[in-house]
């Protein structure tokens, strides 16, 4: 019998995966476990629809990912933290700061989609990486200011 799994089967198959199994696997595994679907016409037809609907959704999170990616690449984000002598910060600036103060611009970065190599520890400007979509990562630029 031919099915689509609707989730990972350990050593059967994968999610969305088209595959012919046994007709009693089938029946009494997989079917009755809601982890496939037996891949009639109309089940195949409304998987087809469902992944050119997730495709077309994906594509839009990318462009839009590359758009917030030219804005960040022009963005500066001004930080103003408490200093000591010769520059340095006291504590440091951690990417939720960083994400507090894209908010303020008006732009929604998640935190953890910042990646710090290290904490900033030191007045001026650092570069740092912003993960937006696996295939597209920016750079922001952070200048930390004495107050």
């Amino acid at each position: 019998m031919k099915v689509i799994f609707l989730q990972d089967v350990k050593g059967q198959g994968k999610k969305d995966e088209i595959k012919e199994v046994s007709d009693a696997y089938a029946r009494n595994v997989l079917l009755k476990k809601g982890l496939a679907e037996e891949a009639s016409e109309t089940n195949l037809n409304k998987h087809k629809a469902i992944n050119k609907a997730n495709e077309k959704r994906a594509q839009e999170e990318l462009e839009e990912a590359k758009k917030l990616a030219g804005v960040l690449q022009e963005a500066v984000v001004q930080l103003k933290t408490k200093a000591g002598e010769g520059g340095r910060v006291f504590g440091s600036v951690t990417s939720k700061q960083i994400a507090d103060a894209l908010d303020a611009l008006h732009l929604k970065i998640d935190k953890r989609k910042i990646h710090l190599q290290e904490p900033i520890k030191s007045l001026g400007t650092t570069i740092v990486q912003v993960k937006l979509h696996p295939e597209v990562t920016a750079e922001l630029r952070v200048h930390v200011q004495a107050e």
